[in-house]
């Protein structure tokens, strides 16, 4: 417990650099890396999505690829009904889950 007391003031400078660089990897390995792989997933499936896939949008609406543009996928609904969206706007977790329980 004395020793502690009993360090110079000015030797920790390596110390408090290692362990900066440790919470660093650790920051990287446990928040940014998982991040950018859920990112490359995501589009990835906007990407692969056809026509006919049953999807389910980020506001909860569930449907069925009737059209895709370049940019928006078009959505058959109930009855008849469709609804245009962005790609962006498609939820890869809910579509995941929608496909767990069938």
């Amino acid at each position: 417990m004395y020793s502690i007391l009993l360090q110079a003031p000015g030797g920790g400078g390596t110390s408090t650099l290692i362990l900066f660089g440790g919470i660093a990897i650790i920051f990287y390995f446990f928040m940014i890396r998982p991040q950018q792989k859920k990112q490359k997933d995501q589009k990835k499936f906007i990407s692969e999505i056809k026509k006919g896939d049953d999807i389910v949008t980020i506001g909860g609406i569930h449907g069925r690829v009737s059209a895709i543009d370049d940019e928006t996928v078009t959505l058959d609904l109930e009855k008849g009904a469709k609804i245009k969206f962005e790609r962006s706007a498609i939820s890869l977790e809910s579509t995941k889950k929608q496909a767990a329980k069938s």
